[in-house]
């Protein structure tokens, strides 16, 4: 195996890596999405089973500002469960936050700006 032989296999070795990662992309994204039938995402799972190159250029055209909004949202979501275990798993929910900043303002350690602060951020 001479020197073109191995750059040749690794050019073909990312353009197969790049095919796979490009329908594993489209096939989440076409599940995440709720607006689309089941009967269309079935003829697009087929399509880029047969056709895989076409379907995979035509689906990144026909639907590819929604994947990102898709992408997003998804983020979102999952940043806003993780957000919300770590509260949970903290052990201090707002409530406790707001109970403790009031304790703080009865014995006068805080004042009652800083106790609207406090309370403002537990309800964030």
């Amino acid at each position: 195996m001479d020197f073109w032989d191995v750059i040749w296999t690794i050019v073909v070795s990312f353009a197969f890596i790049a095919y796979l990662l490009l329908i594993f992309v489209i096939l989440t994204d076409l599940f995440r999405d709720r607006k689309t039938s089941g009967w269309v995402k079935a003829i697009w799972v087929l399509c880029l089973f047969l056709f895989p190159l076409i379907t995979g250029l035509v689906y990144l055209i026909v639907r590819g500002d929604g994947m990102g909004e898709r992408t997003a949202e998804a983020e979102q979501q999952a940043k806003a469960a993780t957000d919300q275990y770590i509260r949970e798993t903290a052990g201090t929910s707002s409530a406790a936050q707001i109970a403790d900043a009031k304790r703080l303002l009865d014995s006068g350690a805080i004042t009652e700006a800083e106790f609207q602060q406090l309370k403002a951020k537990a309800l964030a």
